[in-house]
């Protein structure tokens, strides 16, 4: 059996979306271009069919992944999250206690993961070390740059 992944109502939202596209317009798409290349003659010596056959066979595993992920979701009812420490679907408040930059990151599951959007996957290793932190306490977490200390300033929904 798959991980339970959690998700925003957004993010379960998106994912219902790319699996109903990928179902419907998409298959579509994929059929059209096995028949044009059908049409093209033999198809023992047609690279285009081989192709398109290929790109349906990476299609279908897709949708077959999304079905799985979609199988395996739960929805987080954020008004009833606790914001006095650091959970999933929380935005958090930091400043790097070294040279005083702060940032704001939400806590989200790794398929929601967007960092030009402020949102970090659960897994990462700055949102596991903030996981169960309350506003106030410092951290130190190993990235790839090395340890940086942080400080906890705000955590809401």
């Amino acid at each position: 059996m798959s991980e339970v992944i959690y998700y925003s109502k957004e993010g379960l939202e998106k994912l219902k979306e790319e699996l109903h596209f990928l179902k419907t317009e998409g298959r579509n798409q994929i059929a059209k271009a096995i028949a044009e290349a059908r049409d093209k003659g033999d198809l023992s010596e047609n690279a285009e069919y081989d192709a398109a056959k290929e790109a349906q066979g990476h299609h279908e595993a897709k949708i077959s992944k999304l079905q799985e992920a979609l199988a395996s979701a739960r929805l987080i009812d954020e008004s009833k999250l606790d914001t006095s420490k650091v959970l999933a679907l929380s935005i958090v408040k930091i400043k790097n206690v070294k040279n005083g930059a702060t940032m704001q990151y939400q806590l989200v599951s790794e398929t929601e993961a967007d960092l030009k959007a402020g949102k970090i996957s659960v897994k990462s290793p700055i949102a596991k070390g903030l996981l169960g932190k309350s506003v106030g306490d410092t951290v130190e977490i190993a990235v790839p740059a090395g340890k940086i200390e942080f400080e906890v300033l705000e955590i809401s929904r």
